[in-house]
């Protein structure tokens, strides 16, 4: 790419100086320096891309972070999907893609977050700086065959939040609790808070039953960045699918 020099900078030729009052006399007068500029300046300009339009610093930030999101769902699909084209419909902005064929599940989480190992998760990505903004998962298998032979959304959801979402030492409140069909599968969705000494969390999830499998979702953030993170929690929950394995 060519780069704009100033034309000020550029080097001039200097013709051979004649000591003679005569040869002075008789050679032309050259140009002015602000004429020779006047040519100069065109040729550099024309060999010099084309200034991008200035924005200000809040587009251009934002511009610059919609680049970033941009190319790393395009690698993480690239890599995570051998066809990325039957992904396409799933992909979101912000949000990067986790597949796993042989586990048979597949969801969303927020750009930035980051995978970390924990016993007894399947999988866990949390943000490094908010530690409560998190998604896991985990599966166990089961001889049900639908997450509504277990019973109704309320009452699998409040059993599954005292018995394994949260500590015996929190207390807990279930908000909301759902069935949903996806797919023709039952999904059970719920919101709920866990009250520790030093915190609430408040937090999503999703369970459901197949492949033999009970699987759980769940991602939440402290309450007081519930406002503001709960639309992207949202978006993890209903981005989870379960998909027959082959």
């Amino acid at each position: 790419m060519a780069t704009a020099v100033p034309a000020a900078s550029l080097p001039l030729p200097c013709r051979a100086s004649s000591s003679s009052p005569a040869a002075a006399a008789r050679r032309p007068r050259s140009p002015s320096l602000r004429k020779r500029h006047c040519v100069i300046t065109p040729l550099a300009a024309a060999c010099s891309p084309a200034p991008p339009p200035q924005l200000d610093n809040e587009e251009e930030g934002s511009g610059r972070r919609q680049v970033l999101l941009a190319g790393a769902a395009a690698a993480a699909a690239f890599i995570s999907r051998p066809n990325p084209a039957a992904f396409a419909a799933e992909a979101k902005k912000g949000f990067l893609p986790v597949v796993d064929k042989k586990a048979g599940y597949s969801f969303l989480y927020p750009f930035g977050w980051e995978e970390v190992a924990v016993q007894g998760q399947d999988k866990v990505y949390k943000d490094v700086i908010e530690p409560l903004e998190s998604v896991s998962i985990n599966s166990i298998p089961t001889s049900k065959e639908d997450i509504r032979d277990l019973g109704p959304p309320d009452k699998v959801a409040e059993a599954l939040i005292k018995k394994v979402l949260a500590p015996p030492t929190q207390k807990t409140k279930l908000i909301e609790a759902k069935e949903n069909d996806v797919d023709g599968r039952a999904y059970y969705t719920f919101e709920f808070t866990a009250q520790a000494p030093n915190y609430t969390r408040h937090a999503l999830g999703a369970i459901v039953i197949a492949n033999g499998k009970f699987y759980t979702l769940t991602t939440g953030a402290n309450e007081r960045r519930w406002e503001k993170m709960k639309d992207r929690l949202h978006t993890v929950v209903d981005s989870f699918k379960i998909e027959n394995r082959i």
